[in-house]
């Protein structure tokens, strides 16, 4: 092992002001020697008698530099000044007291986030959000981004001379529209290297007084003061995923007893659903491993591991709304009051009375989230009949599908287990009641498979009712426009020509979304949460008296048309298409994942 250092020759003066005055004693000469035990360091000062006096150097020593070598150990009412008799003497014994203070703060002083995360997930975490074009990404989800500010301009009385708190604040658009909502000074806390980019925004905006960067992690800096309002947009797929939400509720630490959290809670969704194609889709791409031949080699032996693992896929998708088979089962967690170890294990009961037959092939997720203001409650949706986010919907499989009718009850858990690569196992499980009949699957959150491609989602099969055909309704929907010039125009009956994204009706503008969504109408949101839909919770959500909205997605041209509101062009035309660079951190992409129409992969078109 190796030799303790030891120092000959110090000098010792023992200081105390135990009556009021400072004492001293007449120095000493003392031997010093550093000790390591494998866990500790220790300094061991003996006298001349061979007495020893023995101090613990970790993080909580009391401790000093006195001059160019002198230094000065405290403890409880005494402090001792030791002289060293060489300045390359006490460099050296300075050396190991440094060493000693930065190992026990390594090992006894780890962030929450350290001990919940990977070291190697946390660095690829922030490597992707120090791109800019990740940013980018976030902010052109204009559903997204524009209802936060809506959020905060709807509730200026919130935020007006407030002091504010940004986690995660990436590029600082959320420290931003906390200032376009009055705030008097936002403190933007932000882990990677986007934070010099954020700082040169705040510069060329002329904020510097207003919004002051904060680098580092929320469980790990130190914020001046305490704060009226903390903001963050901090939720992953299936609201959880990334674990952020847990460093949004560490960050409470820092809030006023009668502080507000923005968002205030999130609903996570989970409903049965049926869909035959994505079943059969997931099950086929294992026939792979089904060749007994593949250049003179079996791989037959594997399929089962393979269709295994494509079924701990999540599947990242949006999708028609009637393949759900009853009502969701919601589960919420209020962030006002909930802690961040209620998230690193949920169960969720779940109970469904099926509203239609056939088979349950998995459960589909999607979240909302509530911001609660003192002057409007906004929501911001990610369900599968709202304009679609770069959330998207997720989809768990069942790995054996439930034959079941309408009327029969559905029983089951999902249990969310947190773990290190900030994401979670999901263990999903039903029964149908009376039956004795089951199916169970667990997934891993972190690695789904992006089946979005771009493409309308179908209604499912067997949609069309009613005594006319398809066929026959289509046709019998048109009629004859007046001629134009020599011409004569079909057009259908119930046609209505829209102008700059209006129809007509100056209250009925029509939706805007990243991508259009088939079979969708416009979807009236009451003020009150909506009755027979069962309720989990994480801590206690308060009622919502004041009035509510969904969304508040506003077209790019909003912000760049320089005519009146009335020519404000909301078109639900435009796409604007996701590749992966879309897709939230930590997923890898799974076969075809992100890919757009037109796209090639090895020549081939998709």
């Amino acid at each position: 092992s190796k030799m303790a250092p030891v120092f000959e020759g110090v000098q010792l003066c023992s200081i105390s002001d135990n009556s009021g005055q400072f004492q001293s004693s007449s120095p000493q000469i003392v031997k010093l020697e550093v000790k390591y035990d494998g866990q500790d360091y220790s300094v061991v000062i003996y006298t001349g008698n061979q007495d020893a006096m023995t101090f613990l150097l970790d993080v909580n020593t009391e401790c000093s530099r006195v001059g160019r070598q002198s230094f000065m150990l405290t403890s409880q009412e005494r402090s001792l000044l030791l002289r060293f008799p060489t300045t390359g003497a006490f460099s050296e014994f300075y050396g190991h007291v440094e060493e000693a203070r930065h190992k026990s703060n390594a090992k006894k002083r780890r962030s929450m986030f350290q001990l919940r995360t990977d070291e190697a997930s946390a660095t690829q975490y922030f490597q992707f959000y120090g791109f800019l074009f990740e940013q980018q990404n976030m902010l052109k989800d204009y559903v997204r981004t524009a209802t936060y500010q809506r959020a905060m301009l709807q509730n200026m009385e919130d935020f007006r001379g407030k002091v504010v708190l940004d986690v995660g604040a990436g590029s600082g658009i959320l420290s931003f529209f906390a200032v376009q909502a009055g705030a008097a000074k936002v403190y933007a806390v932000e882990a990677s290297s986007m934070a010099e980019h954020a700082e040169t925004l705040i510069r060329a905006n002329g904020l510097g007084g207003k919004v002051q960067m904060i680098r580092g992690k929320v469980e790990e800096v130190t914020v001046p003061e305490q704060v009226d309002v903390i903001i963050s947009e901090s939720m992953g797929y299936m609201l959880l995923n990334e674990r952020m939400l847990e460093s949004f509720l560490h960050a409470k630490k820092w809030l006023k007893p009668t502080g507000r959290m923005f968002p205030s809670h999130g609903d996570l969704h989970i409903t049965p659903f049926m869909d035959e194609q994505l079943y059969m889709e997931q099950f086929n791409k294992a026939n792979f491993w089904y060749q007994e031949s593949f250049h003179g080699v079996n791989l037959s032996v594997l399929r089962d591991a393979a269709v295994n693992e494509y079924f701990r896929q999540p599947v990242v998708d949006t999708f028609d709304i009637r393949i759900c088979m009853a009502k969701t089962e919601k589960f919420t967690v209020d962030f006002q009051t909930a802690d961040e170890t209620d998230l690193h294990r949920i169960e969720i009961p779940l109970r469904y009375e099926m509203l239609a037959s056939g088979s349950i092939h998995g459960l589909a997720f999607w979240f909302d989230v509530a911001f609660v203001g003192t002057s409007e409650t906004i929501w911001l949706s990610t369900a599968p009949t709202e304009p679609l986010t770069h959330w998207y919907q997720v989809r768990c499989l069942l790995r054996s599908p439930l034959f079941v009718k309408v009327g029969q009850v559905v029983s089951g858990v999902a249990t969310l287990v947190a773990n290190k690569r900030q994401s979670y196992e999901i263990m999903i499980e039903l029964e149908i009641e009376g039956t004795g009949m089951s199916s169970r699957n667990t997934l891993d959150l972190k690695n789904p498979f992006f089946r979005y491609t771009g493409v309308t989602p179908a209604a499912p099969p067997g949609s069309h009712t009613g005594t006319s055909s398809p066929s026959d309704s289509y046709w019998q929907s048109l009629t004859l426009s007046p001629n134009v010039g020599n011409s004569t125009q079909v057009v259908p009956s119930n046609h209505v020509v829209a102008i700059n994204g209006y129809d007509g009706n100056a209250a009925n503008i029509m939706q805007s979304n990243l991508i259009p969504l088939a079979n969708t109408a416009c979807i009236s949101h009451p003020t009150t949460v909506a009755g027979g839909t069962t309720v989990r919770q994480v801590g206690g959500v308060s009622t919502m008296p004041t009035p509510c909205s969904i969304g508040g997605g506003i077209s790019p041209a909003a912000f760049t048309n320089q005519t009146t509101n009335a020519s404000m062009n909301y078109s639900a035309g435009g796409q604007y298409g996701f590749g992966q660079g879309m897709m939230q951190m930590g997923q890898g992409a799974g076969q075809g994942g992100g890919m757009l129409p037109g796209q090639q992969v090895d020549g081939l078109n998709h």
